[in-house]
């Protein structure tokens, strides 16, 4: 059947516009755009300086703050190696009380520790007990504090990332060397109070060494190398998120591929420099936000122009939506017919399909009755040959125990031949690959498990793709394992309360096919695929639908999984090749089935 040719959305009887109103038009925009390039380049400019002029400032809070630490801590070496107490523990060798003293003047001073060693670099007193003991003869701070008269400033690294900022003297009596007293500068706490900031802030010696910085990964290295390093998402990184490059002027410098804005001055203290970096996201977004209101102005305005030049095209037009109209229910009533019809024919063969896999169930139940019965009879001879041997054995006859044995292990091959037989009759009827529709699979296993689904009361709920989720399967095969997955959902949630099996699938880079039960859950997961493996009792399953389920989705290519949902219940998951996107894996899958 025809369909209606689809109505024109133009028509040759409508008056076009004239060039006029084109012009007025195009005008209105340009002038729109020139408007919003103009203001967007002066406010860039004039919040760009304003940001500049803040990091200017807030750098110089931060240079003021970390100077004054430095001058108050290093007047306090001075006043401890004068300390009567102190030298006259170091004279009597009496240190019972120094960490103590120590401690006190630590919380007064407000230092970040303290250390009094004695003439051999030995730690004597300390506000950390722990580093009693401890020998620093070798350190930099006792080794120059003996050479001079004076205080000593040490820039030390740490074990971890950082370094060690220490005011040291020698104490000294009669010009003779009894100790020294190292006082440390506690600088990091800037730096933790610089990295809730969105500026990224750091700190220079004279040749240009990174000391303090928001970044640890900075610490230690030339500026340059730090600038040039990348890292995980951090803080920098968060400073920097969102930057554009048209928004501003050509930017200061880059760090880690990022524009930002650079602040630099120096710090009155041996040669230190203060550098800071701030992103330009205040910036833009202040310029975003006046750029939103003349963009929004300038879209009402030509909303407005659209209105009135719309209003003189619907007086005409109403005419033909009345001729359309007629068309559209045509288009209508014969768009329904088809459908119906393709509604019957899609009903026509899930009918044949469901006739067709009726027959193989059936054909299967009674082969498995048959090959159920024919396990049994030499399981039961097995019995007797095992109890005549070791009754043999019992009497010290081991050769015809050793026969009793010899016909054991022919009736196992007799049990696996059986067990072969079974396993290649599920796998006859689909040893041809095409592309199947994950979606009608899901819908004709429905469809043949609906006499055990009506049984019971069971919640099913789906929830399926409208697009076709296409792979290269066999189509048996594939809506066997289906089954196998319901059956087993049925089983698990037979005591429970109120059963529910959800049927969802997806695709993504795969095609994922989730079935989940509200039942007792999985007691086993390493075991469940293994052949013969059931937690059922006798008579109600031999353990194989699993095991020959997790052999079809490996021939197919993909894989079958099983957890534990957290809710309570298990949750299979089939996970076969999209069609087309992973052409290459469904061709090894073919082969393989092939063989």
């Amino acid at each position: 059947m025809q369909h209606a040719p689809p109505l024109s959305d133009t028509d040759p009887r409508e008056p076009g516009i004239t060039w006029r109103v084109k012009l007025v038009v195009a005008l209105l925009v340009l002038l729109a755009i020139g408007v919003v390039l103009v203001t967007n380049r002066w406010l860039s400019e004039r919040f760009t300086e304003v940001t500049r002029n803040r990091a200017e400032l807030r750098l110089a809070l931060y240079s003021g703050n970390m100077i004054s630490e430095l001058q108050r801590t290093s007047v306090v070496p001075l006043l401890l190696a004068r300390d009567p107490e102190l030298i006259g523990a170091l004279e009597r060798k009496e240190y019972s009380t120094t960490s103590a003293r120590l401690i006190s003047f630590q919380a007064e001073i407000g230092a970040a520790s303290i250390i009094l060693l004695d003439g051999e670099g030995r730690i004597v007193g300390a506000t950390n007990r722990t580093q009693l003991g401890s020998n620093l003869r070798n350190a930099p701070q006792f080794i120059d504090a003996q050479r001079l008269n004076d205080t000593i400033f040490t820039v030390a690294p740490k074990q971890a990332m950082g370094f060690d900022f220490t005011y040291s003297r020698a104490i000294r009596v009669e010009n003779q060397l009894l100790g020294v007293i190292v006082v440390a500068v506690d600088l990091m706490k800037y730096e933790r109070a610089w990295a809730g900031l969105q500026d990224a802030v750091l700190v220079t010696d004279s040749e240009g060494l990174v000391l303090l910085a928001t970044e640890p990964r900075w610490r230690g290295l030339p500026l340059g190398a730090a600038l040039e390093a990348r890292d995980a998402p951090s803080a920098i990184r968060r400073a920097l998120q969102g930057a554009a490059d048209w928004a501003q002027e050509p930017p200061d410098a880059y760090v880690s591929g990022e524009a930002v804005m650079k602040t630099e001055s120096r710090v009155a203290f041996r040669g230190w420099r203060m550098v800071t970096f701030t992103a330009y996201d205040s910036v833009r977004e202040r310029v975003n936000g006046v750029l939103a209101l003349e963009i929004m102005g300038f879209a009402i305005l030509l909303a407005v122009t659209f209105y009135l030049l719309s209003r003189r095209a619907w007086s005409q037009s109403v005419s033909f939506q009345r001729e359309s109209a007629e068309l559209r229910l045509l288009n209508a009533r014969l768009q329904r017919e088809i459908a119906e019809r393709e509604k019957v024919q899609k009903n026509l063969e899930v009918a044949e399909l469901t006739l067709a896999q009726s027959s193989k169930l059936a054909a299967l139940g009674e082969m498995s009755a048959a090959v159920s019965h024919e396990l049994n009879q030499p399981l039961a001879a097995m019995k007797t040959y095992l109890a005549g041997a070791r009754l043999l054995l019992q009497r010290k006859r081991p050769e015809e125990a050793l026969s009793s044995f010899q016909r054991i292990d022919d009736l196992i091959e007799r049990m696996g031949a059986i067990t072969r037989q079974l396993k290649s009759y599920a796998r006859k009827g689909g040893e041809a690959f095409e592309p199947v529709d994950v979606r009608a699979s899901v819908s004709t296993a429905l469809s043949m498990m609906e006499p055990q689904l009506k049984a019971r009361v069971v919640r099913i709920t789906r929830a399926l793709p409208r697009q076709p989720v296409m792979v290269m399967a066999d189509r048996i095969r594939l809506e066997q394992v289906i089954i196998n997955l319901l059956r087993n959902a049925l089983d698990a949630t037979k005591d429970t309360i109120k059963p529910q099996i959800d049927l969802i699938l997806s695709a993504g880079e795969t095609a994922t096919l989730t079935v989940r039960d509200n039942g007792h859950g999985i007691i086993d997961l390493d075991n469940l695929f293994e052949p013969f493996y059931t937690t059922k009792k006798p008579g109600e399953g031999i353990g194989l639908g699993l095991a020959i389920s997790s052999g079809i989705v490996t021939d197919l290519g993909g894989r079958l999984t099983a957890r534990n949902a957290e809710g309570g219940g298990a949750v299979f998951e089939v996970q076969l090749p999209i069609l087309g996107a992973t052409a290459g894996t469904t061709d090894t899958a073919a082969a393989k089935a092939a063989e």
